[in-house]
């Protein structure tokens, strides 16, 4: 990847690998819709004067049946889901499961009609990564609520899904308006949701609580969604999710300082295997002539606009689906 992709990897996985943690800590005083209420309207008040004053949002509204889709499986639904999963899961086993994310991408892909190029080493990479997360879990999810697991694998759907989307419908949209729209829909989704249910805690939350849905908002949604659509746009939706790989590492690391859980030799050779795994799936061949380097087959052309050259280069890295939703 380019050094930017790089930078963005990082700072995603760190912002991705956080989460699970501070979720664990929210669930015990809010229920799962109050939480997501919480996050997204905090975070969509971060992003909307932002997106609103670049003039980002119409072009974003403009294309509201993929936005739709991509607030459903990106915001909407997984987000709940973990809140819901969390409450019975220790943080750390969410964490390992959501690194099944980079397999079903590829599954997605394929099924959307644009699978990319993968090489040897793409492969080996995502057989590496896949084993260290088996390494990783052991036995965590034994004993483990089975419905609470069924709701993360539901997750990773969804997560493979969301940048898919992205990349097919939206990849020209600036990443702030997207998200912004995004997180504007699920608060107003949710807001009924939580009236309806209840949802409203009985007490003020402690200040872990308060700070831990204040980072979820700023730093996990805000923030790394929009850096997310930056990273589709510089890697391609399929190796974009193997940010997935570094996530269980993160969370790992967080639990086992903030909330004790343990860390064995078995964890840190899973992780040693996620790290290989991470490198080799981000290879890459070397781009056609006018391919932006590590892009998923977008080339920059009239002033800096992306458009697919899938359509007309046979050796292009991601081979397009014929047709497309409306925009």
């Amino acid at each position: 990847m380019t050094r930017r992709g790089v930078f963005l990897f990082i700072a995603l996985g760190v912002a991705w690998g956080i989460p699970y943690l501070l979720i664990k800590i929210a669930v015990g005083q809010l229920s799962p819709a109050m939480l997501v209420f919480s996050r997204v309207a905090v975070a969509a008040a971060v992003l909307l004067p932002v997106a609103a004053a670049r003039g980002e949002l119409r072009p974003a509204l403009r294309r509201w049946r993929p936005l739709l889709g991509f607030t459903l499986a990106e915001i909407t639904v997984p987000q709940f889901l973990l809140g819901s999963a969390e409450q019975r899961l220790p943080s750390s086993t969410t964490g390992l499961l959501i690194a099944a994310v980079p397999l079903a991408g590829v599954g997605v892909a394929f099924l959307l009609g644009r699978p990319e190029r993968l090489t040897a080493a793409n492969w080996a990479g995502i057989t590496l990564g896949m084993t260290g997360v088996a390494t990783l879990a052991g036995f965590a999810v034994t004993g483990s609520d089975l419905g609470a697991a069924g709701e993360v694998l539901l997750v990773v759907l969804c997560y493979a899904l969301g940048p898919a989307i992205l990349a097919r419908w939206m990849p020209d949209l600036p990443g702030t308006g997207v998200t912004a729209a995004g997180l504007a829909i699920s608060a107003a989704v949710y807001a009924p949701v939580v009236a309806a249910t209840h949802g409203w805690p009985s007490a003020w939350p402690s200040a872990s609580v308060l700070a831990s849905v204040a980072v979820l908002a700023v730093v996990c949604s805000a923030a790394a969604l929009t850096i997310m659509a930056a990273l589709v746009k510089e890697a391609g939706p399929v190796r974009a999710t193997a940010v997935t790989y570094v996530n269980p590492a993160v969370a790992l690391v967080a639990g086992a300082v903030i909330l004790g859980e343990p860390v064995t030799g078995w964890s840190l050779a899973g992780f040693g295997l996620i790290l290989a795994g991470c490198v080799l799936v981000a290879l890459r061949g070397r781009p056609a002539p006018g391919q932006r380097p590590g892009g998923p087959g977008l080339a920059a052309v009239d002033g800096g606009d992306l458009v697919d050259p899938g359509a007309h280069r046979a050796d292009a890295d991601v081979v397009p689906a014929a047709g497309a939703l409306p925009h």
